[in-house]
């Protein structure tokens, strides 16, 4: 079964492996979908005040087992269709068969969504939890790319991890694991979140090593609550350095001096990545605009 090519972005916009294989430096957004109406009014404004960056792409998760999946699709294809961003959609194999699967990938191509970020997931327990595949559905992400480069044109993203996966027996099977996905056909990565600019160059040079040649996209979440910092890291398996607890926890009980200790941290960060030759930058929002613009703000290298 084959959907052919999706139908034309709605605005003509390339896709990301189009923009990156022209030598753009990427920024981008990434969004999750609402829960109620006020929280989709949240996400909208959050999106209209990003959209005058110009980013290369927004991105909108997928919940645990695809829990927010007919949210998921509903949002992207609003943004497809009622904005100038382009958007990325999130898709995973936890939790869905293979039909399924098809179905979402063609609800994507019917709105001219050309970009999807093909993520094995984690199960609704967290990245720790052992991982059982659906009855019918696909074993891992290097599937779900094939699967997706099968059904049409689309430009495929896949997840990186600096800190590495939680579940891989080493650095260098994570690296070479990565390396599988783009033997698969993905076009570029996205790195989970990580606080340590060396990590990521670590993880370059790891999946070099195994053989592939992709841009890797290095994931920034801001600190804004150190408390909602150390819970991410947690449920994402990545390292909250003690050096970035101390810089943070000494203006604890003041949330707008740890806002903008973090928001500085994060702008230290994003520098010293695009000066070492990082090819953009990904920015988990929570669905929110004013830290992220403001880090974009603060930049001295450029991203354009």
């Amino acid at each position: 079964m084959t959907l052919g090519s999706p139908s034309l972005d709605p605005a003509g916009r390339p896709t990301i492996r189009e923009r990156l294989t022209a030598g753009e430096r990427s920024i981008s957004f990434e969004f999750f979908p609402p829960k109620d109406e006020a929280g989709e009014r949240q996400l909208w404004t959050t999106l209209r005040e990003l959209e005058a960056l110009q980013p290369t792409f927004v991105s909108v998760t997928y919940g645990a087992g695809g829990s927010t999946r007919d949210r998921t699709v509903h949002i992207t294809q609003g943004i497809a269709e009622h904005t100038t961003l382009s958007p990325m959609a999130h898709l995973t194999c936890v939790g869905h068969s293979r039909e399924e699967l098809r179905t979402v990938i063609g609800s994507y191509a019917g709105a001219g969504v050309r970009n999807v970020l093909a993520l094995r997931g984690d199960m609704p327990e967290g990245p720790t939890a052992p991982w059982h595949p659906h009855p019918g559905g696909l074993r891992n992400a290097v599937e779900l790319v094939e699967m997706v480069k099968g059904l049409g044109d689309f430009s495929v993203g896949v997840a990186a991890f600096p800190d590495v996966h939680p579940a891989a027996e080493s650095a260098e099977s994570d690296a070479r694991y990565l390396a599988a996905k783009a033997k698969a056909g993905a076009d570029f990565a996205i790195t989970q979140l990580f606080f340590r600019v060396d990590e990521y160059f670590a993880l370059v040079d790891r999946v070099a090593a195994a053989g592939a040649d992709i841009p890797i996209i290095p994931g920034i979440m801001p600190i804004t609550s150190l408390p909602q910092i150390t819970r991410m890291a947690e449920l994402c398996g990545a390292a909250l350095p003690d050096e970035v607890v101390e810089r943070v926890s000494r203006f604890d009980g003041d949330p707008a001096a740890v806002r903008a200790a973090g928001v500085a941290l994060a702008t230290e960060m994003c520098d010293e990545l695009l000066s070492r030759g990082a090819p953009g930058l990904h920015f988990y929002t929570l669905n929110r605009s004013r830290a992220t613009r403001e880090i974009y703000a603060g930049l001295r290298s450029t991203v354009s």
